[in-house]
């Protein structure tokens, strides 16, 4: 399980870039000064660090030089509403992996992190751990399903992140407003609507004429069986 710390001083970004990430599996510390980061981050050990640069205490710049200077490899992505070209280059020429500017797409932030971790630990990429849910074999660490045949299956984000939050709630009840907040978090809120019609492509995809995994709970939700 890789570890994140999260360097962030707003608090509803912090929760949510918490949650979504604890939701994808991954362990996660946190700051809220810039200071307080690095001293999480010259004591513990940190697969990546998402650096927000706007920080109390000491500014993300500060943190991402000293850490190299340090001689501190951990991947840094930073993370702030500024959009000048002159900010993204001092930050990478600082140290940093890559550079988000706010608002972002969850979604992107996610791929992007991936990309970072699979670079920096290559011997990872074939390690990846498959389940079998109804006629899929999937590994939601690698976005990969395959069927019966063994054939590549496609799959959107949504539906990997969907069927993963289902899996994680196996035989409970899981609402539509749920799937809403834990799916597509900082992400644009669509309808539930939205949820029912991706609940109905993964049925496609999982289910066979004589068996249902994926369960409509009238009124309430939806539960997967295995």
């Amino acid at each position: 399980m890789s570890k994140i710390l999260i360097v962030e001083d707003e608090q509803a970004m912090l929760v949510g870039l918490r949650d979504n990430l604890e939701f994808e599996g991954y362990e996660v510390d946190t700051a809220n000064r810039g200071d307080d980061g690095l001293k999480k981050l010259q004591s513990g050990t940190f697969d990546l660090v998402l650096l927000d640069v706007m920080l109390p205490g000491m500014s993300g710049f500060d943190v991402c030089k000293k850490a190299r200077a340090a001689g501190m490899d951990t991947p840094i992505i930073l993370l702030t509403a500024r959009g000048e070209e002159l900010d993204k280059v001092l930050g990478l020429e600082l140290g940093a992996d890559d550079y988000v500017t706010k608002p972002f797409s969850l979604r992107e932030l996610l791929a992007r992190i991936k990309v970072i971790l699979r670079r920096a630990n290559p011997g990872n990429a074939s390690t990846a751990e498959f389940l079998v849910i109804g006629n899929l074999r999937v590994s939601f660490e690698a976005y990969e399903a395959f069927n019966g045949s063994n054939q590549p299956v496609k799959m959107s984000h949504k539906e990997f992140e969907i069927l993963h939050h289902l899996h994680r709630h196996a035989g409970k009840i899981v609402s539509r407003d749920e799937i809403l907040d834990h799916v597509w978090g900082m992400d644009y809120q669509p309808t539930a609507r939205t949820v029912d019609n991706f609940i109905v492509r993964l049925r496609n995809k999982i289910d066979s004429p004589d068996s249902q995994h994926i369960i409509t709970v009238h009124g309430v939700g939806y539960k997967l069986v295995l």
